[in-house]
């Protein structure tokens, strides 16, 4: 009997910044462990700095592509060389900048062989941190108020419009900081917009607790396979350095009437404020998985392996129950990598591990 040909998955997002971490290498790591050498991992970054490019242990072959910047047409090109040598029959995107190329290009991806497991572009607009007003009074979730800001001097003047400090300060891909003057407005407003453009977004504080949420909406629209997760470290950009798993079914409804008002497909993970009375708030909403999506295997609940059996249109597993009080704590790590492999990463932008090109693998 022949044996059954590898499954080749590609995962984007394997940078691994201490203070902002992508999901890239977490979702490769979740991979491994439900596959193991069932399937063949192409990692996929945009620096040639990336570390998960050159941990072999999760990437069986790198290579390096276009950034968004440089248009659909250089993604297109770039995936379809990567496709003709590595057969890839699933992409996994990780980062919010590149959705938009992604699910426009999905499509032609799909003639090509490559499977996706995304939203439409009409589901990815409605959950931009711009439109979360509109889309909680859609589904009947809190929200606090959002408003675009194009000019620093907004910050100096808000108060006559009824904005008070502290305000959180957002880019429209990332970045997220608390204000508490219209000194560190207009310098926060400076740094984001130099970074990520207009327009800056401004949001209303909420006091509270964070919480976040992960999981997969299926083709209709429900909310499979929810894993929760409270903050209990922070970097200096307010991304988990450590968290516990929790379950609150208060939290859960919110996401599910948010992924059905959405008509959402693939991952996400919703992001809450809980204030003193127990209420949540959106702060929004990520189109793809979180960088601690590795809890999801810590908790029983291995959602990139989930999203891998649906986006083959296989049914869905059975998942067990979450298991609250189960904690991740981050870590750093550092990778040994040969010159000549970063060498040849920057001039050739791929790296076939000899592992693979020997036949061993």
């Amino acid at each position: 009997m022949m044996a059954e040909p590898r499954l080749t998955i590609a995962v984007t997002g394997m940078n691994a910044l201490p203070e902002n971490p992508g999901p890239g290498l977490a979702v490769a790591r979740c991979l491994r462990e439900a596959y193991g050498p069932r399937i063949r991992l192409v990692g996929l970054g945009y620096d040639a700095l990336d570390p998960g490019l050159y941990l072999s242990e999760y990437c069986d072959s790198a290579h390096m592509l276009g950034y968004p910047s440089e248009g659909s047409e250089v993604l297109l090109e770039r995936l379809a060389g990567i496709h003709a040598d590595k057969h890839i029959d699933l992409l996994i995107p990780c980062l919010d900048s590149e959705l938009p190329q992604m699910v426009s290009t999905a499509p032609r991806l799909a003639a090509m062989g490559i499977r996706t497991f995304l939203p439409d572009a009409q589901a990815l607009a409605r959950r931009s941190k711009d439109r979360l007003s509109e889309l909680c009074e859609a589904a009947g979730v809190a929200c606090p108020e959002i408003k675009p800001v194009t000019s620093a001097n907004f910050f100096r003047t808000c108060q006559a419009d009824g904005w008070s400090f502290p305000m959180v300060v957002k880019g429209p891909f990332y970045d997220a900081r608390i204000v508490r003057s219209a000194e560190e407005g207009a310098a926060a407003f400076r740094s984001i917009a130099a970074e990520w453009g207009l327009p800056v977004l401004a949001q209303r504080f909420v006091a509270g607790e964070e919480y976040n949420l992960t999981g997969v909406a299926d083709n209709n629209g429900i909310l499979l396979g929810e894993v929760m997760m409270k903050k209990r470290a922070l970097t200096a950009k307010g991304k988990a350095w450590a968290g516990i798993a929790i379950f609150d079914e208060n939290l859960a409804d919110a996401a599910r009437r948010l992924v059905a008002a959405l008509h959402w497909k693939g991952p996400l993970e919703v992001e809450m404020m809980r204030d003193a009375g127990g209420s949540y708030h959106l702060i929004e909403i990520n189109p793809r998985f979180p960088s601690w999506i590795y809890l999801s295997q810590g908790v029983g609940r291995n959602l990139p392996a989930l999203l891998t059996e649906l986006a083959l249109g296989r049914p869905a597993p059975a998942l067990p129950a979450p298991r609250p009080g189960t904690m991740f704590i981050r870590y750093a790590l550092e990778t040994i990598v040969p010159l000549c492999d970063f060498e040849t990463m920057m001039m050739d932008g791929c790296l076939a591990r000899r592992l693979e090109t020997q036949g061993v693998r």
